[in-house]
């Protein structure tokens, strides 16, 4: 039984008065960024501050023998050049771990190297002067004395006996291991009419923020108080991590993130430069700002999805999938990234495999490893790129087998809308979900019988188009053991403090902060709304650990379900207090008052009352006038943590349209559809924004990016002139659609969206080019999907 399309028009309102909860309203901020207002890292100065450039391995692995440093303090300017062992003194070293992946290791590591390094880009000695200028000169004065170490680069060879040990400690290369198998895995492939298998390469890519990564940290010594300006994803997180590194009580560390140019998880990990600009500013008593160029965040930001897949599937006569089994080995470089975990990338990568089917057999194998390469971890969308691609390319290949449609084996094969709540193979819980009506909603928007008929007329005149899809699930709101459990101290709760100002204005404070993904703005909305307010007097606040409730900030699309709900929660709470007022002052009933419009009116007859700016007035100068007793509370917060599932998960359905041209191997994106299931759409614009980003963001993993190294681990091309990232003439036209069912773990009934679009876009461009391809038997399974690949899958080079 299918059920029937959950449209936008179905969903019953939030709050009593609806104005904004689901309008495309304009984001807050948006004027203020595009005039030049913004106020990011880079602007801020401080009396007496000062700039850290760091001295970083020129090689995948090296031991130092000396460093000569007293040209180099003796450069005009300069005020101090400090090594690991001093930075050492006062920052403690951390194990990357999490208690729940059993047996994972990681080394102890340190703000800066000591006595060896790891990776071509770890920082390994710091030099501060009065400007960057001269901090950059007396790098080049800077004598390091290294011998070059055996490196382990290859991630397939990381386990062999003849590969050098990164740490001997460890006693091998292998960071996590995990294995997961239903038991009738072998049964189900012997039992199967059709089996594919193939074997799926991923080159690792890292995020090339707009803003790179940068702080200034400023040690009060007189007050004992530790200041940081960041961009960075998660300010209560840092602040916690700060305290604990400099044995420093918490409420002495604040951490301020303002604007945030970009983040996509590179700004949601510590990383050891972060760590060691905060000691420098404890050891010199001033400011110190660190902002990476453009040439150093290459090899020190975290790259992201180096992996090799092996997958099988097995399928009926009918086209009923029966088994997925996968192997993944990934490498990670030579340390576990601090404190979320390289490791949690590939745990993903086996949870979610073969999500979206009904199929009740896995198997899967995961392997990490150490390498010495630039640290990889969590980066948009954390494993479902990798997962969806496997899953997608595996159910293409079986439906080439069976001679069957792959639109018509997905439909087949996707769980019942009707089936909910219920369990994937691998043991993620699903609340509800919607892959028929996504589906039908897809076919709908592409017009697929006309697709396939200007296919087959294109391919007759030597022009070979290909259609792909991508059946998409992506975990979102995660409950409060996603990392708790593993003793990492990261939030999944989110706060918010709403409060109603004299002039009847509101101030929002929440814990989730702006990278651009628009979150103040719908924010705006859900405040307005829940307290009956106009837009335009609502001003939200976010990214300062001194002001903010705590929380656990951006990640893994939660900004709306999570800090969504908490700003929903905070504002109706706030509203029911301004009706005690408005009880006080009116000598009526709360029962029979609302909020609507910025004035308390008779919930009846909608007749106005009470003016907001004149119950601010009353309640902030004139308590006076008000009854002995009563005090009024027009400041409020509260916090959310979504507690019913490990995670609410969302789903949607990608297609794509590409043309290959055979004899160059060049692939032209002609159009991209997405349907997609985020629960209830707060503001349509910026989800179809959040959408459209992530999908070109997914488009340039499938076809562009990729971090090259060379056989002794250097990064070949480590600059924007070398790394491709897509721009506007390689982003196709994308239609966004929308089916909606609402989450009802919270009552606001928002999931996430923010990286969808990445989980799903590079299995659709990857099937579209195969489709296009099947004429000629020929089929690429290595992203990025280079012509150069296409011609020799081609048999032409």
């Amino acid at each position: 039984m299918n059920a029937p399309d959950r449209l936008p028009a179905t969903l019953p309102p939030v709050t009593e008065d609806p104005r904004y909860i689901g309008q495309p309203v304009p984001r807050q901020g948006s004027r203020r960024l595009t005039q030049g207002q913004g106020r990011y890292v880079d602007d801020l100065l401080l009396p007496r501050m000062a700039h850290v450039v760091y001295w970083r391995s020129p090689v995948a692995h090296l031991r130092v023998l000396g460093i000569e440093r007293a040209a180099a303090a003796a450069m005009p300017g300069v005020l101090a050049v400090v090594d690991g062992h001093e930075i050492a003194a006062v920052c403690r070293p951390w194990v990357a771990v999490l208690g729940h992946l059993a047996g994972m290791k990681s080394a102890p590591q340190h703000a800066l190297a000591i006595d060896r390094a790891c990776w071509q880009g770890e920082p390994v000695v710091a030099i501060v002067a009065e400007t960057r200028a001269q901090a950059e000169d007396a790098l080049q004065a800077l004598d390091v004395q290294w011998e070059a170490l055996p490196a382990a680069l290859d991630m397939e060879t990381a386990l062999d006996p003849a590969t050098p040990l990164i740490h001997e400690a460890l006693g091998d290369n292998l960071c996590f291991t995990r294995s997961l198998d239903t038991g009738g895995v072998d049964a189900a492939f012997a039992a199967a009419a059709v089996t594919a298998e193939a074997t799926f390469h991923f080159g690792r890519h890292t995020g090339v923020t707009l803003e790179p990564r940068c702080q200034v940290a400023d040690w009060n010594a007189a007050e004992g108080r530790l200041t940081v300006y960041h961009s960075q994803q998660a300010p209560h997180m840092m602040q916690d991590l700060y305290a604990r590194q400099f044995g420093l009580p918490e409420n002495a560390v604040r951490v301020v993130c303002q604007d945030v140019g970009g983040s996509f998880g590179i700004k949601v990990h510590a990383y050891p430069d972060d760590f060691a600009t905060v000691a420098l500013s404890m050891l010199l008593k001033r400011p110190v700002k660190f902002v990476a160029d453009r040439l150093e965040s290459f090899t020190s930001d975290i790259h992201a999805r180096e992996h090799r897949v092996h997958g099988r599937i097995a399928a009926s006569a009918e086209g009923d999938i029966l088994a997925f089994e996968i192997d993944d080995l990934t490498g990670i470089g030579p340390y576990s990234m601090f404190p979320r975990t390289s490791a949690i990338e590939g745990n993903q990568v086996v949870n979610l495999t073969g999500g979206p089917y009904r199929h009740r057999q896995y198997r899967a194998l995961l392997k990490v490893v150490f390498q010495n390469k630039t640290p990889t971890c969590q980066y948009r969308g954390v494993g479902h790129p990798i997962a969806c691609a496997v899953t997608e390319g595996l159910v293409d290949l079986a439906a080439r087998r069976l001679g069957m449609d792959p639109l018509a084996l997905r439909r087949r094969n996707v769980i019942p809308d009707d089936a909910y709540p219920c369990a994937g193979v691998s043991g993620i819980r699903f609340e509800v979900l919607s892959h028929e009506a996504c589906l039908r909603r897809l076919e709908q928007m592409i017009d697929y019988p006309r697709l396939r008929a200007e296919q087959a007329e294109l391919r007759a005149r030597g022009i070979h188009r290909g259609i792909g899809f991508a059946t998409v699930i992506e975990l979102t709101n995660p409950s409060a053991a996603f990392y708790g459990v593993g003793g990492a101290r990261i939030a999944s709760q989110d706060g918010a403090t709403a409060r109603l100002d004299p002039q009847g204005h509101l101030t929002v404070m929440v814990s989730v902060g702006e990278q651009g993904q628009g979150t103040e703005g719908i924010y705006a909305q859900i405040a307005a709304d829940a307290v009956g307010v106009d837009i335009a007097k609502v001003r939200v606040v976010t990214g300062d650990t001194d002001v903010t409730p705590y929380g656990g900030g951006t990640w893994a699309s939660r900004g709306a379900g999570i800090g969504g709900e908490a700003v929903l929660q905070a504002g109706l709470a706030l509203r029911a207090n301004i009706l005690k007022v408005a009880e006080q002052m009116l000598r009526r009933e709360a029962a029979g008052l609302a909020v609507r419009r910025d004035t308390v009116v008779d919930a009846a007859s909608g007749e106005p009352l009470l003016p907001l700016h004149e119950l601010g007035r009353v309640a902030y100068f004139r308590t006076d006038t008000l009854p002995a007793g009563f005090t009024p509370e027009l400041m409020v917060t509260r916090h959310y943590v979504q507690r019913d599932h490990p995670f609410i998960f969302t789903n949607g359905v990608q297609a794509s349209l590409v043309e290959v041209d055979v004899d160059t191997g060049f692939v032209r994106l002609l159009k991209h559809w997405c349907v997609e299931d985020c629960g209830r759409v707060i503001n349509p614009m910026l989800v179809d924004e959040q959408m459209r980003g992530a999908i070109v963001q997914g488009i340039g993993g499938a076809l562009y990016e990729e971090c090259l190294y060379d056989a002794d681990g250097q990064l070949r091309n480590g600059t924007m002139a070398d790394y491709l990232v897509p721009m506007a003439a390689e982003m196709p036209d994308i239609e966004v659609a929308h089916v909606q069912t609402p989450t009802a773990s919270s009552q606001l009934g928002a999931k996430g969206a923010g990286e969808a679009g990445t989980a799903g876009a590079p299995a659709a461009v990857m099937n579209a080019i195969n489709d296009a391809l099947a004429p000629f038997g020929a089929q690429v399974l290595s992203q990025p999907i280079t012509p150069e690949k296409i011609l020799r899958a081609l048999g032409k080079v």
